[in-house]
């Protein structure tokens, strides 16, 4: 079973290759033009995420997949890599998987001469252990 973050983090990776998620049942598409802001989401991602869990939102669902983000949220469904691209999808914990990775259709994916999405950064703590790991070889 996936929880909250994980999807969250499924999402953001795909809205990095311009996949979609529609909601109202499919009436709607999201794509936040920024995905993040320093080290968190962007308010644009949050504002996205956050009406994907609303109740008012319907069946919320990643362009190119059929199971609904409720439907990761429960024990029948697990996020794991793709064995082609190593990016996150949703695999039926039992029974038959019924489709492939979301990035079937992507022209020239995956392309290892261009940076893979990502997950957010934390770049002051990063900077920081930099910092700490220079002072000690200086002492």
């Amino acid at each position: 079973m996936a929880s909250l973050l994980e999807v969250k983090q499924y999402l953001a990776h795909w809205f990095q290759l311009g996949k979609k998620v529609y909601v109202h049942n499919g009436d709607l598409g999201l794509l936040p033009s920024k995905i993040f802001h320093d080290t968190h989401y962007s308010a644009e991602f949050e504002r996205c995420w956050d009406l994907i869990l609303s109740d008012r939102s319907g069946d919320c669902y990643l362009e190119d997949t059929c199971q609904t983000i409720d439907e990761l949220l429960t024990p029948q469904w697990d996020l794991v890599n793709c064995a082609r691209c190593s990016m996150p999808i949703a695999l039926q914990i039992a029974g038959i998987p019924h489709e492939s990775c979301p990035c079937f259709n992507l022209p020239h994916w995956p392309n290892t001469e261009v940076p893979s999405p990502r997950s957010q950064l934390a770049v002051r703590s990063k900077l920081a252990d930099i910092q700490d790991r220079l002072s000690s070889v200086e002492s």
